[in-house]
């Protein structure tokens, strides 16, 4: 690490080691005085301390959020102040946003073109939903003779939103940014492993004029703090964002209360190369689709399909650029690949990649924990190619989070569709091809939410985000997000001449 940017993070961590919850529009420290400390996945050195929610904070956030809601203004706000108190966060983010990238990288270890990019889709997200809410409205309807229907959207409430800890800030914005665009009233529970950025944007929502208790932040436990706002009768809408077996408990405690629930839960997302693909572009995207983020994403394409006609071409190239792919300062704009999130995850990755080994298969790149000279505490794992698999085997079948990817020949578009949609999950999915007949063909038929041809990127904003399946339901980043913020209030009215006497007595 140069010495400039050495001197920059050391005064931005002198700037502020201390992070308090956000409450009624008020820093505050945990009602228990309790704390934990956030750490740097790179280096394994501590980051900040933060006050860690309990209980009793987060009624004190739902009650704020209750009262914001039903007495306050922010609901009744003209769309157009609301459109504009949205793209004031977003002028905030941006003039923050290279604070905002040095804190998610410290937070996560990720590298620094992920976090720029990650932050300026935040800052787009919030720009974004400026501009839909002003197209989000409801209808006149065909209806008899002398009657009227209407419908009008009305925000649905006080929202629960549970952050993962491999987007914080974007995951933030993908859920803060819709549903405070209607008019809702928000209780934000970012993941204790990376809660910094979520809290500084709770911070800059205040500062950009959303009144207080519309957006609230308690960074907590989530078999506390977060089942305590899943159960909560006061919360209408949870939305959550993580592993399956987290989503499926959370949509049990909700259906007590019956919340509208959003679940983006995990994946195991195919990707299809077909012998008429352009090889280089295919091997690139490929690339990039597992070990963006370190591969701790729920769309991460960890299953590779190449025909069988040029899988030896493909993975020879596949392989040697793979070897390219650098490890290392997360600052450095050279570096591709971040750490693994912590030593818990490190060990889940490897032993996934042991038991691949142990059922017989290859390991033609990686498969081990990466030495990283100046960063021997931090949490790394080699890039890893697995071939020689099927699909009994748990490198397979099962989500591993990490900068792994299992690689299998196909012999013909049947069969590439038959792999592609034998997994329990739905959420993304890749083709590469130069034919558009067969994109389109096999884009119908293949069982995932988010299908990327000839592209490696799956979302941007006003693109649909969601899984089918065990990959959850409904869908984020889009115009159809506000539906899910918003309950459809139908009038009917009659405007005939005589009386209505539907009995005739």
């Amino acid at each position: 690490m140069g010495t400039v940017k050495e001197a920059k993070l050391e005064q931005l961590e002198m700037k502020r080691e201390a992070y308090q919850l956000i409450i009624n529009g008020q820093r505050m420290d945990s009602s228990s005085g309790e704390t934990f400390t956030t750490y740097n996945p790179a280096t394994g050195e501590p980051v900040a301390t933060i006050a860690k929610a309990s209980k009793e904070d987060a009624e004190k956030a739902v009650e704020a959020a209750r009262h914001a809601f039903d007495k306050g203004k922010w609901k009744l706000f003209p769309l157009n102040k609301r459109a504009r108190t949205l793209n004031k966060i977003a002028s905030i983010m941006r003039s923050r946003f290279n604070e905002l990238v040095e804190l998610e990288i410290l937070d996560t270890g990720k590298s620094l073109s992920a976090a720029q990019g990650q932050v300026m889709q935040a800052i787009e997200d919030f720009e974004f939903y400026a501009g839909a809410i002003v197209g989000h409205r409801g209808a006149v309807n065909n209806v008899p003779g002398q009657f009227q229907n209407i419908t009008e959207k009305e925000p649905v409430g006080v929202c629960a939103q549970i952050i993962p800890w491999n987007y914080p800030l974007m995951m933030a914005a993908w859920k803060v940014a819709p549903a405070i665009a209607v008019g809702c009233s928000v209780v934000v529970k970012p993941a204790t492993l990376t809660p910094l950025t979520a809290i500084v944007l709770g911070e800059i929502c205040i500062e950009a004029g959303v009144p207080e208790g519309v957006v609230n932040v308690i960074p907590g436990a989530g078999s506390e703090v977060g089942n305590y706002l899943v159960e909560h009768p006061n919360v209408d809408k949870v939305a959550f964002t993580g592993s399956t077996p987290i989503g499926k408990d959370i949509m049990a405690k909700a259906s007590q209360t019956l919340k509208r629930v959003t679940l983006e839960l995990g994946g195991k997302s195919p990707s299809l190369v077909f012998n008429d693909a352009d090889i280089d572009a295919a091997v690139d995207g490929s690339l990039f689709g597992i070990f963006y983020n370190t591969g701790q994403s729920c769309e991460a394409r960890s299953r590779l399909y190449v025909h069988e006609d040029i899988y030896e071409s493909f993975m020879e190239k596949f392989v040697e650029k793979a070897k390219k792919l650098s490890l290392g300062n997360p600052f450095a704009k050279e570096t591709h690949i971040g750490a693994i999130i912590n030593k818990g995850q490190l060990d889940v990755i490897d032993g996934y990649v042991q038991s691949a080994k142990e059922e017989g298969a290859t390991i033609a790149l990686g498969g081990k924990v990466a030495n990283v000279e100046g960063y021997e505490n931090g949490f790394w794992y080699e890039p890893t190619i697995i071939t020689g698999v099927n699909h009994d085997m748990k490198v397979v079948k099962e989500e591993i989070f990490g900068p792994v990817v299992v690689v299998m020949p196909f012999s013909d578009e049947k069969e590439a569709i038959r792999l592609a949609n034998d997994s329990e999950y739905g959420l993304g999915s890749a083709i590469w091809t130069t034919d558009y007949a067969r994109a389109t063909r096999v884009s119908k038929q293949i069982q995932a939410g988010i299908v990327m041809v000839n592209c490696p990127f799956s979302a941007f904003p006003g693109t649909p985000f969601g899984g089918y399946k065990q990959s959850g339901f409904g869908r984020e980043l889009c115009i159809e997000t506000l539906d899910l913020y918003t309950e459809t209030k139908s009038i009917v009215s009659y405007f005939g001449n005589r009386p209505l006497n539907p009995f005739g007595v």
